[in-house]
């Protein structure tokens, strides 16, 4: 009985961690991701009306901080940050 439990704990964390490992972003996706984050930045940061609400890792001039958040995540999490950011890049231009 304990060898059988041992065996389904066994893999069921094996599956787990493919089921991770197939979800998170890849290396070059998430060095496009990374990249695009700062031309966002930068972006907002070049227009004075638009640096306020610029708060938090989101807009982290820094591309090793996008880049690690990116490998933890989801490429669907990474895109609705992008997102968010285009979102606020637009509103504060008045598109």
């Amino acid at each position: 009985m304990r060898t059988i439990c041992a065996s389904l704990i066994g893999a069921g964390v094996a599956l787990a961690l493919a089921a991770a490992s197939a979800q998170a972003a890849t290396p070059g996706f998430c060095r496009d991701y990374a990249n695009a984050a700062l031309n966002q930045v930068r972006a907002t940061l070049s227009l004075p009306g638009c640096r306020g609400g610029m708060g938090g890792s989101r807009w982290s001039a820094d591309f090793p901080v996008h880049y690690s958040w990116c490998l933890g995540a989801a490429p669907g999490a990474a895109e609705e940050e992008r997102a968010a950011r285009g979102v606020h890049l637009r509103r504060c231009r008045g598109y």
